[in-house]
């Protein structure tokens, strides 16, 4: 289970696995835990378990294959092929709004937290 630390419980677990990968514990290709082993294993939602796998595929430490899960991976393989400038454009814009739903997903964690301090306050 993902201890409580202050951080989001997806961003812990994506940390832990971007670990192993920059470790070599785990290599680029090995096959990584279903959403439903993160879930029994850590503890945690379907959606904190998708959220986490999210967050490594993009930083870079996964790539997903529909019907056959996530692998590992290490940031900037297989992206050698040329772009165009529109892709290019598209992309980085997709990157800015997922930036940005990252903070709202940590600003709710925030107030998550608040609500659960002042309940037990009560």
């Amino acid at each position: 289970m993902a201890d409580f630390t202050g951080r989001a419980a997806y961003l812990q677990i994506a940390d832990e696995f971007k670990r192993l990968i920059q470790d070599g514990k785990l290599l680029p290709g090995d096959k990584l835990p279903s959403e439903s082993k993160l879930m029994t294993d850590h503890g945690v939602s379907r959606t904190v378990a998708r959220q986490a796998i999210a967050r490594l595929r993009e930083d870079g430490y996964a790539i997903s294959h529909q019907g056959k899960g996530s692998f590992a991976a290490l940031p900037g393989e297989g992206h050698g092929q040329k772009r165009s400038p529109e892709f290019e454009q598209i992309t980085e814009y997709l990157s800015e709004v997922r930036q940005e739903v990252r903070r709202l997903a940590e600003r709710m964690d925030q107030l998550e937290d608040l609500v659960r301090q002042q309940t037990r306050a009560r």
